[in-house]
């Protein structure tokens, strides 16, 4: 067992609290403590830089695989990583996840379209433009097409909400949480929501929810 797999299973042999290897700046870490705050679970967290990512491997290597943000690990020590599969393991038997077996599909069905389709439009372009330091010129080549793409998602995004509330079931699900967090920050990828009534106030109602918290905090 290395120092760093020691030092969890410490911390769960004391009953600390969960520890999110976090960024203040990522969409994917956000949506974790966005649902976090929701459910009033206490948490640590250890901030790690998403562009530098240099002692990636130090850090995470026992931990994730991938070697990505975020990364949790429980309070018995055990780690997940995967931002879907950690808002998953949190949100079962709470209010986040649908009893009835087709909604829970249908929240799975949004969860899986915002890290297909989503974020890697948003949040790519997002980060090249407003995180990377780097020149907009060494992205002009794929600028387009990726600005394109996630305005193809968000159409989709308006048209599945249309008249509706929550994009599944009659509350707040995760599906709303996983959407919320690139997408109320998709401005500063450049992208105008201004002809997208639906998702606006749908950002209004998130964000309007007790317990929210902003990505920033």
């Amino acid at each position: 067992m290395d120092g760093r797999a020691a030092e969890n299973v410490e911390r769960a042999s004391l009953g600390l609290a969960l520890l999110l290897y976090d960024s203040p700046v990522s969409g994917n870490c956000y949506k974790v403590r966005l649902l976090l705050a929701h459910l009033g679970i206490p948490y640590e967290r250890q901030t790690m830089d998403v562009v530098d990512r240099s002692n990636r491997r130090e850090v995470l290597g026992e931990l994730n695989p991938a070697l990505r943000v975020p990364t949790l690990v429980l309070d018995d020590g055990r780690p997940l990583a995967e931002s879907g599969a950690i808002v998953w393991y949190l949100g079962e038997g709470t209010r986040f996840v649908p009893g009835d077996a087709y909604e829970r599909a249908q929240v799975l069905q949004w969860m899986f379209f915002e890290q297909y389709d989503h974020e890697p439009a948003i949040a790519v372009v997002r980060f090249w433009l407003a995180y990377s330091g780097r020149p907009q010129e060494e992205f002009a080549d794929r600028l387009d097409e990726r600005r394109a793409a996630g305005y193809r998602a968000l159409d989709a995004m308006e048209r599945g909400l249309g008249e509706r509330t929550w994009f599944v079931g009659d509350g707040m699900t995760l599906a709303d949480i996983v959407l919320y967090a690139y997408t109320h920050v998709a401005h500063e990828g450049g992208f105008d929501l201004g002809g997208y009534p639906a998702i606006n106030a749908w950002l209004d109602r998130v964000a309007g929810e007790r317990s929210h918290v902003p990505i920033d905090a």
